[in-house]
């Protein structure tokens, strides 16, 4: 991707290794990580960011596909979109495999990547609401061979941050195997933008449904009580069947949940139609994961 930008950037770093790029971003503080740089010079054309330098990650092969671990995908931070969308990914985690390929055009999707759709944490990224619902860990690589381990909410609500000289290395999710859904509402305007989104998964083995809604907050939103409460209506023992006034109950619950009252007055038409939108979401996405 290119710039009309003034040239601002004094150096340009291309470590072939994960360990190479944390050195180097440990050198010079100052610089920033880029991959596939959809909103990296998204922001640098407006003008929002002028990097003193920059670490491409293109050619670290290490991050750019996935492998097993213990029950787990470890997900490399450079895993294109395009690439989590095709079947045999598809077959591993459906949920973010759906989210990848609804993440704008193709040139978008052949650029943007896992790593970079969560460092960048805008409320709208398509696999953030998977990744919270999956309850996902983030291994984060730094300086001197240093490692940690934090879960994918944490970073996205502010509560956890990289340091500096820090990059996400792998995404690590369990492998369920059961039903997963990801939808989301776009704008009148065709495919795009996330007016709101949901991931949604079971766990049997838990008895436990995971729901996140995306695109109504600046972080994905988990309704717990939601989810505690119609994991207790489904009969796990007998094709997960549920009663269709509870598939309408629970969405209206996580609505209400994720788009609250924001003061006495009544709520506005806005805030009344992304209820809505969020319920539909929300009891759908049960309903295709309990029918799955």
């Amino acid at each position: 991707m290119t710039t009309h930008a003034p040239q601002t950037a004094q150096s340009v770093m291309l470590p072939s290794s994960l360990d190479e790029a944390v050195a180097a971003l440990a050198a010079m503080p100052a610089a920033v990580p880029v991959a596939g740089g959809t909103d990296l010079m998204a922001a640098v054309n407006s003008g929002l960011l002028r990097p003193a330098g920059l670490v491409g990650l293109g050619r670290i092969s290490e991050i750019r596909g996935w492998q097993y671990q213990d029950g787990h995908a470890l997900l490399g931070a450079c895993l294109t979109h395009a690439r989590m969308g095709r079947p045999d990914f598809a077959a591993l985690i459906p949920s973010l495999a759906a989210a990848a390929r609804a993440a704008g055009p193709p040139q978008i999707r052949n650029a943007g990547t896992l790593g970079g759709n969560i460092a960048t944490a805008a409320p709208t990224g398509d696999t953030l609401p998977v990744l919270a619902a999956l309850e996902a860990e983030l291994l984060i690589a730094g300086p001197g061979g240093a490692q940690r381990e934090i879960p994918v909410s944490h970073l996205l609500a502010g509560r956890e941050m990289l340091h500096p000289g820090e990059l996400i290395g792998f995404v690590r999710v369990p492998l369920l195997h059961a039903p997963q859904v990801f939808l989301k509402a776009t704008g009148r305007t065709g495919p795009g933008r996330a007016v709101a989104s949901v991931g949604l998964v079971l766990d049997p083995a838990r008895r436990g449904v995971r729901c996140a809604i995306g695109a109504v907050a600046p972080m994905p939103l988990r309704p717990l009580e939601a989810e505690r409460w119609v994991a207790s209506l489904i009969d796990w023992d007998n094709g997960r069947a549920l009663a269709p006034e509870a598939l309408e109950a629970f969405g209206e619950y996580v609505a209400m949940a994720c788009v609250p009252d924001q003061s006495p007055e009544p709520a506005s038409p806005a805030v009344l139609q992304l209820r809505r939108t969020v319920a539909v979401l929300a009891r759908r996405a049960l309903g295709r994961a309990l029918t799955s």
